[in-house]
């Protein structure tokens, strides 16, 4: 089963920061994702899947976030891998 996450948010932040309704809820699933991911709530894979977009892209595109690739030991890496 899956759920849905509907967010208000007012026409003129489109406006002043230049977005699309597209592309703001396209950055805005990538900073929630990318924000769980860096607290460790959810596996690389997890949160790409929640971002919609390859797992590969997710952790090429962390450094937009300031939030590093890998930041785990070893047993967490091998969790992770298994997540994917």
């Amino acid at each position: 089963m899956q759920h849905q996450l509907s967010i208000q948010y007012p026409q003129h932040w489109l406006d002043a920061l230049q977005l699309t309704q597209k592309s703001f809820e396209e950055e805005a699933r990538m900073a929630m994702a990318v924000k769980l991911f860096e607290m460790k709530r959810l596996s690389s894979g997890m949160a790409a899947k929640l971002a919609g977009i390859p797992r590969v892209l997710f952790l090429l595109n962390l450094h937009r976030f300031n939030v590093p690739m890998l930041d785990l030991d070893g047993d967490e890496l091998a969790e992770d891998i298994g997540n994917a």
